[in-house]
């Protein structure tokens, strides 16, 4: 089985833009087609290589876009996609789905990730009940039964702040350090490696490069967001500037055995240990990290969160976040060490592979003395419905 252990060998993303904004007119098989050409390159492979492609998507409009973005990225109509949602862990399940594919000895190369394009997917109307009634547009669907209660999602931001008494100043704080961290990272190179620059065409106008992701803010601070009101819950603490934005973006991995790792001469990567999901609360899906990842340690008994080095975790909302931290016992400045959701941006499907894409450039692509010498890594984030997900690597081959 050891031949068959499935490994995080390359990873890439795209710039993270806001909806709206740099990709407002690029559909997700435009987004995801360059990440995949990107993976075959730097693997040394060809499309004919790849035993199946998994997307994560959340608010797409079905369709599986994987197999359109396959197919848009030239890797051959032999080669099965499918896409799935699990809401914002989509893209991390994507991720553990491939493992588990490849530890079984169902393939040996997959490409997993996750792609979203807040800009482009379709409005929700509802079918009238009777003939000739008239349609409503809604803005989401139902994520459970309504007894269980079926929170907004900054409004279930608010209820997991409460829960861990997070402080707004500690949140805006939490917020102004994602920012900061993210402007550094881009301005030091560290996401280079992982960036596939995307072009797009606005109008008759000649197709232009984005490079560079786009919600990252040098200019902001402590007194800029203190200014900001709540935006869900009236005296609340969750405001637009501790909250992440609404995004467009596309991340994947290769997951390849071991054995397919040693036979394309790879030096690096990311043995994928294990993987857990757990049901919350649905008032306070945020939650779900915390009883993730404590099964995770429990399925992985000598163990301990002291021994995980590098924590990759999507900020939602800097309030959920932090509780989840305090909960844990995780220090707030070992998480996101590159900059997180909060400054970067959440295009929900991508999301949870956004956090393998980083872990991965910055274990192995970076300077950063934690990450460059740290032997395990944990990802980590809650999704709608009351869901939390958790992924534990391990550096390969371990130093």
């Amino acid at each position: 089985m050891n031949g068959q252990r499935p490994i995080v060998a390359a990873a890439r993303r795209t710039p993270i833009g806001r909806i709206g904004g740099a990709f407002a007119t690029t559909p997700i098989h435009e987004l995801l087609s360059p990440v995949l050409t990107a993976l075959l390159e730097d693997l040394g492979i060809t499309g004919a290589d790849v035993d199946d492609v998994i997307v994560g998507n959340a608010g797409g409009s079905g369709g599986n876009p994987a197999r359109y973005a396959a197919l848009t990225a030239g890797l051959g109509i032999e080669v099965p996609a499918t896409t799935v949602d699990r809401q914002c862990g989509s893209g991390l399940e994507a991720v553990n789905l491939a493992a588990r594919l490849v530890a079984s000895g169902a393939g040996d190369i997959i490409l997993a990730g996750g792609a979203e394009s807040a800009s482009t997917a379709p409005w929700r109307v509802e079918r009238p009940a009777v003939p000739h009634g008239t349609p409503r547009f809604y803005a989401r669907p139902h994520f459970v039964p309504a007894e269980y209660g079926d929170p907004d999602m900054g409004v279930a931001g608010e209820n997991v702040a409460r829960r861990g008494g997070i402080s707004r100043e500690r949140q805006d704080r939490f917020a102004l350090a994602s920012h900061r961290k993210a402007v550094e990272a881009a301005r030091s190179g560290r996401y280079d490696a992982e960036l596939v620059p995307v072009r797009v065409r606005v109008g008759r106008a000649a197709a232009v490069a984005v490079a560079a992701d786009e919600c990252p803010r040098p200019d902001t601070s402590m007194e800029k967001l203190a200014r900001l009101g709540p935006a869900f819950v009236e005296g609340g603490t969750v405001t637009a500037g501790n909250s992440c934005p609404v995004n467009d973006g596309a991340a994947m991995v290769a997951v390849v055995s071991e054995r397919k790792f040693r036979e394309l001469g790879l030096s690096g990567g990311l043995r994928v240990v294990d993987s857990t999901v757990t049901g919350v609360d649905p008032v306070i899906l945020g939650w779900g990290p915390v009883p993730a990842v404590r099964r995770l340690l429990k399925r992985n008994p000598g163990l301990e969160l002291a021994d995980v080095e590098v924590v990759e975790f999507t900020e939602a909302f800097a309030g959920q976040v932090l509780a989840c931290l305090d909960e844990l016992g995780i220090p707030e400045e070992s998480v996101n060490r590159g900059g997180g959701a909060l400054a970067l941006g959440h295009p929900w499907g991508a999301s949870g592979a956004v956090l393998v894409t980083r872990m991965f450039s910055d274990m192995f692509g970076t300077a950063d003395p934690v990450a460059g010498r740290a032997r395990y890594g944990l990802a980590t984030l809650g999704a709608a419905g009351g869901l939390g997900i958790a992924t534990l690597f391990e550096r390969h081959p371990a130093d």
